[in-house]
């Protein structure tokens, strides 16, 4: 089996209404792409995103795939997941010194080899020529963007618009108004501007400072796609960085899970839905808004801040 074989099925996420109190009183309605129940390990929009990589690895015959991510890196862990579940070769590349992370532990285990760049030589990845020393030693793996980004990895992300038409109908919508997400490194998100070409606005709900790239990197798909840069707006949801965790965030994501049963982590989703929160209680949204919250899993990382297994 070819790695484009692997991952030629994509598969269905449900689409569920989201059932909060400050939902109601604005008269907005939310349905969650949950692409945190496609996969146990290959989660979120993680197996849409390597899709098009992994084809395109297959074309070149290439026998695995060398990635890049943090200690607590989503992609990573799915990356390495799916290496060993359709036994293929993955290296990755990590951000800083060795740390013993339940997400490191993951990777090793899942049979991943790390290399630790440092802080520095892992800023150096948008660098020209980062990437030569790495083919040299790894000459059969195919090289992956940080977060399975790119144009390769929008354009996986690009079926997600129909999977939410298709199931319009049993939510007895007709249509929504526009779609709201985290943004880590926008990927996602310029996959979902493609799919949508103007038809319906995309909010990227930012896990990352504005001065991080993030739109200069979704400005860049667009434009290799050749696409208008518009369709989409970014909102700073950082809360002062990346990885930044405060006590309003916390007790936000307890009492929405309390109440919705809807599992967050506070890097991605918990933001996204923090920010979307203020923006309905700022009247950003008019009543009878309908809105498209995509779930971009990454529950593995919960471990990283709660000690959950």
């Amino acid at each position: 089996m070819s790695l484009a074989e692997s991952f030629d099925r994509l598969p269905q996420a449900p689409l569920q209404r989201l059932e909060l109190d400050w939902l109601h009183q604005a008269g907005v309605e939310v349905a969650v792409l949950r692409l945190d129940l496609i996969d146990p390990l290959i989660s979120g929009n993680k197996w849409f995103k390597l899709n098009h990589h992994l084809q395109a690895a297959s074309r070149q015959g290439a026998r695995g795939i060398v990635s890049l991510g943090g200690a607590h890196s989503n992609h990573l862990h799915a990356l390495a997941a799916a290496g060993q579940r359709f036994a293929f070769a993955t290296v990755g590349l990590l951000r800083g010194q060795r740390q013993d992370t339940p997400t490191v532990l993951d990777l090793e285990r899942f049979g991943m080899q790390l290399h630790w760049l440092g802080y520095g030589g892992y800023r150096a990845r948008h660098q020209p020529g980062f990437w030569t020393p790495w083919q040299a030693q790894y000459p059969d793996l195919y090289p992956v963007p940080e977060g399975g980004g790119g144009l390769a990895g929008a354009l996986g992300c690009v079926p997600l618009r129909e999977q939410v038409r298709s199931q319009l109908p049993a939510l007895g919508w007709s249509d929504y108004h526009g779609w709201w997400l985290a943004a880590g490194t926008g990927t996602t998100l310029a996959g979902l501007v493609l799919a949508e070409a103007g038809a319906h606005p995309v909010h990227g709900a930012l896990a990352v400072p504005m001065d991080h790239g993030v739109p200069q990197q979704v400005a860049g798909i667009l434009g290799e796609a050749g696409r208008a840069l518009e369709g989409y707006a970014l909102l700073d949801a950082s809360r002062g960085g990346f990885a930044k965790v405060d006590r309003e965030l916390e007790a936000f994501i307890e009492q929405t899970e309390k109440t919705s049963g809807l599992p967050l982590e506070p890097l991605y989703t918990g933001k996204a839905l923090l920010a979307l929160y203020e923006q309905v209680r700022a009247g950003r949204f008019a009543p009878g808004c309908r809105l498209i919250f995509v779930h971009t899993g990454g529950l593995q990382g919960r471990r990283g801040f709660t000690g959950q297994a």
